[in-house]
């Protein structure tokens, strides 16, 4: 009896924990085409691994250009089976993660049609009422839709919205939600931005040559694509991993192209959702209306038409990314020979990170905590956000980070120019140091500059962590 009060206390205190965590948490409904191909499985698998740090408010089966007639929502309740079956030994690790039941009651089907023509009075299915009650909820948090197929039971749930309530109760909600599609994949996509023009909203439009999303999978000449391959994938999450990675099938056309869409709500240090220039796991976008000669309208899309853009989206941004290497004498790493630049580099730069991150949350399903690696915890000893002048001198300080289990760690401080509005290179000291400084540079005007401290641990496989400090720089007086 004892035993048995003593875990209920334990639980009861895990949920409160949870509960008390929830407001910081990004929420996040899913719509996918599920069952298309391969890739919408794999990327479930990892989501479900972030369950404990996004709140998974729906996961809705949809229709796509390339699954035009049918939904399956009985194929993400077989995945959430699987997670049920590690769920225990996932909340040994944190006890955040929700319940397979609480999950199981946010699946829900979508349109059973194709795109636009399957929207409008009469066309509710529970997948948009799913939608339309998450967003008339009395929540202050964005509500994210990441979309892994068609855009269509959005478009339905706002129709709907549209015509019942009031146009202050549409632009609350409207103002509410952030988008974010892997493409176009139907023609609902293009009529949700040009209907509501004040939507928040991420996406390549165009052929999926366009899409910053392709450098989740893409092979990239000049770096390790290790960690995209078959053999990587075999060894760290299909087998000898539990239930759940056993689920995780082999590649058809792209490894997991819909998980850039939630990479970047994982609360790592980095990615920073409100932000989409400031970069993450999940790439890096700026807002502006992209011409539709640079979309690659002629790329494979599956027959959706690309249209010219009515207003600014969320599109894809360029990165100049030279990556460290590793070095046998003096500093571990070293800036590579190579520099790289283009929309995927704000991407698959992150991707040795994001990938052992994935290898790690796998191994909790199998392993006890102290069995498992866990992700450090950066912390600065001093603000995020510094006001300082050209000619000072800066010292960042990343000393009180921690490593949850007792491993050695690695820092690497290094400026993203990209991020801010200062070009001017930054000269920072040892960038391998737990502190480092730089002197600031002169300016003509007020000027924004981003240094991120990476920090990883020498667990296996290694895990990464990053703080973002942000220079307001001022002119000399």
């Amino acid at each position: 009896m004892a035993r048995w009060l003593a875990a209920l206390l334990l639980g009861l205190c895990g949920l409160a924990a949870a509960a008390a965590a929830a407001p910081g948490r990004p929420r996040l409904i899913v719509l996918t085409d599920i069952e298309n191909e391969p890739d919408d499985t794999q990327s479930l698998v990892r989501l479900l691994l972030y369950a404990n740090d996004i709140e998974l408010r729906g996961l809705v089966a949809t229709t796509s250009t390339h699954l035009r007639d049918r939904v399956h929502p009985e194929s993400i309740r077989r995945l959430i089976g699987r997670y049920a079956q590690v769920l225990p030994r996932l909340r040994q690790h944190d006890p955040a993660y929700p319940a397979a039941a609480e999950l199981l009651a946010r699946v829900a089907a979508g349109q059973p049609g194709y795109g636009l023509q399957a929207i409008g009075e009469g066309h509710d299915t529970p997948g948009s009422e799913l939608l339309l009650r998450e967003l008339l909820r009395p929540d202050p948090r964005p509500l994210w839709v990441s979309v892994w197929g068609g855009a269509n039971t959005l478009a339905q749930a706002l129709h709907t919205l549209r015509r019942t309530h009031s146009a202050a109760e549409l632009e609350t909600a409207v103002r509410r939600l952030r988008v974010y599609t892997i493409s176009d994949q139907d023609d609902s996509g293009a009529w949700l931005r040009r209907e509501f023009p004040e939507l928040f909203y991420i996406v390549s439009p165009g052929g999926y040559g366009n899409g910053t999303w392709g450098a989740m999978f893409g092979v990239v000449d000049g770096i390790d694509n290790t960690n995209v391959g078959n053999a990587w994938i075999a060894r760290h999450i299909q087998q000898g991993h539990g239930p759940l990675g056993a689920a995780y099938p082999d590649v058809a056309y792209g490894m997991e192209g819909d998980t850039p869409s939630f990479l970047g709500l994982i609360p790592n240090g980095l990615n920073a959702p409100e932000h989409p220039d400031w970069g993450g796991w999940g790439g890096r976008y700026e807002s502006y209306t992209p011409r539709r000669e640079d979309t690659d309208p002629d790329g494979f899309n599956g027959r959706v038409p690309v249209e010219a853009e009515t207003r600014p989206i969320w599109t894809n941004a360029v990165d100049r990314y030279r990556p460290y290497v590793a070095a046998t004498h003096g500093r571990p790493v070293k800036p590579g020979e190579r520099e790289f630049s283009g929309a995927g580099v704000t991407l698959w730069r992150w991707r040795e990170a994001f990938q052992n991150d994935f290898a790690a949350r796998m191994l909790w399903t199998t392993h006890r905590p102290a069995e498992a690696n866990h992700a450090p915890v950066v912390r600065l000893a001093h603000a995020a956000e510094l006001q300082v002048r050209s000619g000072d001198w800066v010292t960042l300080d990343a000393s009180p980070s921690t490593d949850p289990d007792g491993d050695s760690l690695s820092f690497l401080w290094f400026a993203y120019p990209e991020a801010g509005t200062l070009k001017t290179p930054l000269a920072l000291g040892a960038e391998n140091l737990r502190r480092t400084g730089l002197r600031v540079p002169e300016v003509d005007a007020p000027a924004t500059a981003h240094v991120i401290v990476q920090v990883t641990d020498k667990g296996s496989p290694a895990l990464t962590r990053y703080r973002r400090v942000i220079l307001h720089i001022q002119p000399k007086r």
